[in-house]
This record gives structure tokens, C-alpha cells and sequence, in this order.
């Protein structure tokens, strides 16, 4: 998965806290920074493209909406990393360092939780 640039990150960030259809100009107003409509609108049709936005006609411009929540998303981009990477255990231990004690417990606790799904 390729990462966004700024105002592609600026952009799902609306998208994902405001949920919902939103249209160019709609978007152009809640962005706090003076861009042309052009502008969000192309880079909202290259979100589309990516995959990270549909969208269905709303007059004569586009609503668009989000595919997924920006968790869904950052846990793609994980797994993204995670597949790419040719020593999977070192990464998890490098991640898993970076968590403190209380993200460490609720680790624990999601993974005794899916073992217990996944028992017989």
C-alpha cells in the first residue's frame, strides 16, 4: 500500500471524522487551509482511484464517501508492512516495544480472546 501525502491525509481525516457523503466544495470548507476547488477535487478522485473513497453523482460533481474507518485502514497498513517485510517475528518484537505497559495488557487480553474463539 502506498502511503498519502499531506493533503491526501488531510482529506481522509475529514473523510473518516465526518463520515458520511461529502462533496468537493463541502470538503473545500472544512479544510483549514486556502486551496482551489480543483484542487480537492482532484485529490479526491485520486483517492477514489486508490480505493480509499467511493463515490455516486450528486448533480454535476461527486459526493464521496470513506470504504473504511481509519482504523480499518492504519491495520491495513500494518499488515501491508508486516507482509513485506522478510523477518515477520523482529518486527513484531520492534512494535511490540514501542507499546506501553497498558497497550501490552490489552494485547494480551485480544489474543487470549481469539484463542479462546478459535478453541475446539
Amino acid at each position: 500500500m502506498k502511503a498519502l501525502g499531506e493533503l491526501e491525509m488531510e482529506i481522509m481525516g475529514v473523510m473518516w471524522a465526518e463520515g458520511g457523503w461529502i462533496t468537493p466544495g463541502e470538503m473545500l470548507a472544512k479544510l483549514d487551509r486556502p486551496l482551489a476547488y480543483t484542487t480537492v477535487m482532484t485529490v479526491m478522485s485520486r483517492l477514489y482511484r486508490k480505493g480509499l473513497l467511493r463515490r455516486q453523482r450528486d448533480g454535476r460533481a461527486y459526493a464521496y464517501a470513506s470504504v473504511s474507518t481509519r482504523e480499518e485502514w492504519l491495520a491495513a497498513q500494518m499488515r501491508s508492512t508486516l507482509v513485506r517485510s522478510p523477518d515477520r517475528p523482529s518486527v513484531l518484537a520492534r512494535f511490540v516495544e514501542y507499546l506501553d505497559a497498558d497497550q501490552v495488557t490489552q494485547l494480551r487480553r485480544m489474543i487470549r480472546s481469539g484463542e479462546a474463539e478459535d478453541a475446539p
